[in-house]
């Protein structure tokens, strides 16, 4: 298991007991089994964007706000060979954290890159009204938000306020290839 994997176990149970909560108060409050936050938070396996999200939706939190959480230190300049990639183990999603993080700052940007014929669904979003801005570098990526659907290509641009869950799906003959503008 990676590091960043092993810090984001600790923070995930960090999280929990925090607010009081048992294992099967936040399998109740994220829809996760309890048997699988138990495995999570032991480092036994990686949790998928899809748990992730879940998980961010009870605590509160953005993803990036959570991956920010396990990061060790804020430096203002992160070379690209430093900067954190998490990988999901369901879907092969990829994630580069590319802007550093910090406490005092509002927003973030992360390098993303999904294969073709991909389908990732989040159910919720953290916080009513989270801006995002997806510039789409290469590929083409089909993004439903609020129910309603938008088709991506190279060069375009995205603007929305997450009030729900959304979906990215990718064709069968191109993946994605995008930069998140993330504003808390």
């Amino acid at each position: 298991m990676e590091e960043i994997e092993r810090r984001l176990a600790r923070r995930l149970s960090q999280l929990r007991t925090e607010r009081g909560w048992s294992l099967d108060e936040l399998a109740k409050r994220s829809g996760v089994s309890r048997a699988s936050l138990s495995r999570i938070e032991n480092g036994d396996v990686s949790p998928t964007a899809s748990v992730l999200s879940k998980l961010c939706v009870a605590f509160g939190v953005t993803l990036s706000r959570l991956m920010q959480m396990v990061e060790d230190d804020f430096t203002p300049l992160v070379r690209r060979q430093d900067q954190e990639i998490w990988t999901d183990p369901e879907t092969g999603y990829r994630r580069r954290l590319v802007s550093p993080t910090s406490r005092n700052l509002a927003g973030e940007v992360l390098e993303v890159e999904i294969d073709p014929d991909t389908r990732i669904e989040y159910g919720g979003s953290p916080r009513d009204g989270l801006e995002h801005h997806l510039v789409m570098l290469d590929g083409m990526l089909s993004l439903t938000v609020d129910g309603k659907r938008h088709e991506l290509g190279a060069g375009d641009c995205l603007r929305y306020q997450l009030r729900g869950g959304n979906v990215f799906e990718t064709p069968a003959t191109s993946g994605a290839h995008y930069h998140l503008f993330i504003v808390e």
